[in-house]
């Protein structure tokens, strides 16, 4: 990779970690961008999150899916 590519996804990562920072467990939404179409949540290496924002995200999911407003 060069360094292009890799300040790019430095500044996508910074954008996510700010927008995850803000979600709540009704952006249904949003928070579909972290599933797969199966239903499974995402791995960091797929999101590019870090692991702090990754178990955010996880258990944003799990109360949606506890208050069926995803699958």
């Amino acid at each position: 990779m060069d360094e292009s590519s890799n300040s790019q996804r430095q500044l996508t990562a910074q954008k996510d970690a700010k927008d995850v920072a803000k979600l709540s467990w009704l952006d249904v939404e949003e928070l579909s961008r972290y599933v797969s179409e199966t239903g499974k949540i995402q791995s960091r290496q797929y999101t590019h999150l870090t692991a702090k924002n990754q178990r955010h995200v996880s258990k944003l999911i799990k109360r949606a899916r506890n208050m069926l407003l995803m699958k």
